[in-house]
């Protein structure tokens, strides 16, 4: 879909586009200077929670992670909405509210936004924000050896389609809202600070499928430890009761041929593995003598898989 774009914005032709079209990655980054290189993205989706001004959070610490996962601060915000004629704006108020608040909170502000009528809610933010060039975390930067460890719980994907089927728990809904509006810029700036050399943020194509792409970009294997992963409450019920979203059969389907469970690991943990998540941890690669310093600052990060030889494959181990 994108070769035709490829094709008109050849990346040899922009010496001072660092990160584009040539390979997937979580933002574009355009030098201006030695020192200083924009970082752009977008994101915006329906709501995931019923409370508007959780939503609104939740849409802006989303779409901020991009930025932090390239290393960069957010700088400022455009707000993207579509929202129905038929709802009461007080609604929409407090979906802003909760996008700006936690701008504010990333230490950046909010400078406009652009609306359309739509049949369904919608937010986002179209974010900018700033990188040292020589500093830039790309996903494809692991080393064989590497340690890798992630910053947030799983389990966004089938609690947030809980809540739509009407079947999820308040408590269980509180622990999700609270991981989905933890900003990813403090554990950002610690993984800079210990040396990380690759990174991205744990999204729409879930675990694996964020996981593959590093792989892939890096020519390296990923082995993941599946009894070393965080869940939030309630994931594995509800993945026993089916509340998997659409995305997860999608990412299986795309992203399968390179990932290889231990045979322990039944249908169930697949699939959960495959579920999008919405404002998901960061996935961080570090030198082995790193990792202490790391945990120090981002207790709530664990240890997940390694980085060995190999080209693109993703190994799943019990």
């Amino acid at each position: 879909m994108l070769q035709p774009l490829r094709d008109l914005f050849r990346t040899e032709e922009f010496p001072d586009l660092l990160v584009g079209l040539d390979r997937a990655d979580d933002a574009a980054v355009y030098r201006l200077n030695d020192k200083q290189a924009i970082v752009s993205t977008t994101d915006f989706f329906p709501p995931v929670v019923d409370d508007p001004y959780d939503f609104g959070a939740i849409a802006a610490a989303n779409a901020m992670s991009d930025v932090y996962a390239m290393g960069g601060e957010v700088l400022f915000a455009i707000n993207l909405v579509a929202f129905p004629s038929s709802l009461d704006r007080e609604i929409l108020r407090e979906i802003l509210r909760g996008g700006a608040e936690k701008i504010a909170e990333a230490g950046a502000v909010v400078v406009g936004g652009h609306s359309v009528e739509d049949k369904e809610p919608k937010y986002g933010l179209a974010v900018t924000g700033i990188v040292d060039p020589q500093h830039i975390k790309r996903k494809g930067a692991a080393k064989p050896g590497d340690i890798l460890l992630l910053t947030k719980p799983l389990g966004t994907g089938v609690v947030t389609t809980a809540i739509k089927q009407g079947t999820a728990q308040a408590d269980d809904v509180a622990a999700a809202i609270q991981s989905m509006k933890q900003l990813n810029r403090e554990a950002a700036r610690a993984a800079l600070a210990a040396g990380a050399t690759g990174m991205t943020d744990v999204t729409g194509f879930g675990l694996l499928g964020h996981a593959q792409e590093m792989a892939m970009q890096a020519g390296v294997n990923l082995h993941l430890f599946h009894s070393h992963l965080l869940w939030l409450p309630g994931a594995d019920k509800y993945g026993r009761e089916g509340a998997f979203p659409g995305g997860m059969g999608r990412n299986l389907d795309y992203f399968a041929p390179d990932v290889f469970f231990d045979a322990e690991i039944d249908q169930l943990n697949q699939d959960l593995l495959w579920t999008p998540e919405t404002s998901g941890g960061l996935l961080v690669a570090l030198p082995p003598p790193a990792v202490p310093a790391f945990l120090e600052q981002v207790p709530q990060a664990v240890v997940v898989g390694d980085v060995r030889p190999g080209g693109g494959k993703i190994y799943v181990h019990a």
